[in-house]
């Protein structure tokens, strides 16, 4: 199986601080991978190594199987990108900067467009700068999927959203994403667990688990006996907790 993304001892740090340590991950082609951590485990600053945003400390990165350091604009092209923190034009309206987006793609998919536009609700007349976080949101999701990327990058997508407005993104995306390879950082667990393939979990910069969420749960089950982790309690949060505390425990 090809390999979309993959980093080897990936590090990174800002003066006497690392924000990540010897991270090796291979996302394959199709999968939904999720970086899972708290703030500040080193999720953000992964992806910015990815999109060649900042260059590594230590190791290497690719996309597509170039070096991150020579990501371009012909790869970017093939990235469809989700951010809690979206920099979308706030004097545009909605409709105005989906015009603009169309001529910038020559494989704009209109009618996948206008689905997305009718299923979040986009108001076309509303300026994007008037919109509530929740709707810059759902507008950054309908702008990155019709072009129709190979990898769709969500940094934090459910944050600060409330339970109805996570239910409209996950049911927008996930159908026109289905052939998609996906990367998604959240720490928002039930979500991810109702999407992932694969995941890692990272703790302050360190990687604890990267495989499926089967191999997680024997996992969990061999490392974590005196939890008693059957089927029934054997959600992501609970091994997500067990292993920061045992990881925290073993530095002392």
């Amino acid at each position: 199986m090809h390999t979309v993304v993959e980093t080897h001892e990936l590090a990174k740090t800002y003066g006497r601080f690392t924000a990540l340590r010897g991270l090796s991950i291979a996302v394959p082609e199709g999968a939904v991978f999720a970086l899972i951590g708290a703030s500040g485990s080193g999720k953000t600053t992964a992806i910015k190594l990815l999109l060649n945003l900042t260059h590594p400390t230590h190791g290497s990165a690719a996309l597509f199987g170039v070096d991150s350091r020579a990501v371009g604009p012909a790869i970017l092209a093939r990235i469809g990108y989700v951010s809690e923190n979206q920099a979308l034009p706030p004097r545009l309206r909605v409709d105005e900067f989906f015009d603009y987006l169309r001529a910038c793609y020559p494989g704009w998919d209109r009618g996948l467009e206008d689905t997305l536009r009718t299923q979040l609700r986009l108001p076309p007349e509303r300026k994007i700068g008037e919109l509530s976080h929740g709707m810059r949101l759902k507008m950054a999701l309908a702008c990155a999927l019709p072009f129709h990327p190979a990898l769709l990058i969500l940094d934090e997508p459910f944050s600060g959203l409330d339970a109805l407005a996570r239910e409209e993104i996950i049911n927008a995306f996930l159908q026109p994403a289905r052939d998609l390879s996906i990367l998604i950082s959240s720490h928002e667990l039930e979500e991810i667990e109702r999407l992932a393939t694969h995941l890692v979990f990272l703790h302050e910069g360190r990687m604890l688990f990267q495989g499926s969420l089967t191999a997680l749960r024997e996992h969990a089950r061999a490392m974590f006996p005196a939890l008693g982790l059957g089927d029934d309690a054997m959600s992501l949060r609970v091994i997500f907790v067990a292993m920061v505390r045992a990881a925290v425990q073993d530095r002392g």
